[in-house]
């Protein structure tokens, strides 16, 4: 029984708090994949083969490692919010969401010993109605500009998030509870702070 070599095939600051979180030591590896969709691609099936991908990429570098992956899409009405481009791209996302639902879809992939487990995990999320003003106000902090979406659940966006129907954590980019059970079917074992291979 021995803790495996962790590396998260991701620079997303959000990811490695949430790996830390929980106490999984982790190194960073990010992956550098050709994100472009296939011909008609849905979202989900598209974030799985971007998190899967990841991981490979990231494997052939490290492979005594377990690997993480992941990948977070935004969907309203059927359309793919990424980052924004810009303020007033941020600005006309942030008032599509303004009180309404969407889906976050967070796919994560893990590999162990030249195996791949991977899920989806959609999530509801409801926002407040918001002003132009207080959208003005939310791009202004600059949280916006980097995130699917245009918004950051763990800062300042917690303010305009009404409601969260599923992971929290999956909307932050890392849903812990299915990495846990992913895991566990390649054979490590998480033990409240630490990882065990059989």
């Amino acid at each position: 029984m021995s803790a495996p070599r962790v590396v998260l095939a991701s620079q997303s600051p959000r990811r490695r708090e949430l790996l830390t979180l929980v106490g999984i030591a982790h190194e960073v590896r990010p992956a550098d994949i050709d994100e472009t969709y296939l011909a008609g691609e849905e979202p989900g099936p598209h974030a799985e083969r971007l998190a899967r991908g990841k991981v490979a990429e990231v494997s052939r570098d490290v492979p005594d490692a377990l690997v993480i992956g992941s990948d977070t899409i935004v969907v309203v009405d059927g359309d793919v919010l990424g980052k924004p481009r810009d303020e007033a791209h941020a600005f006309q996302m942030l008032t599509r969401l303004s009180g309404r639902s969407h889906t976050v879809i967070t796919a994560i992939a893990v590999e162990w010993r030249g195996e791949i487990r991977s899920a989806i995990v959609e999530v509801g999320v409801t926002f407040h109605p918001l002003s132009a003003e207080q959208i003005e106000e939310y791009i202004a902090t600059r949280e916006p500009m980097d995130k699917a979406g245009a918004y950051g659940i763990q800062g300042f966006g917690a303010t305009i998030v009404e409601r969260v129907d599923g992971d929290y954590f999956a909307v932050m980019g890392l849903p812990l509870q299915r990495l846990v059970r992913l895991m566990a079917e390649l054979g490590v074992k998480y033990r409240f702070g630490e990882l065990v291979s059989s």
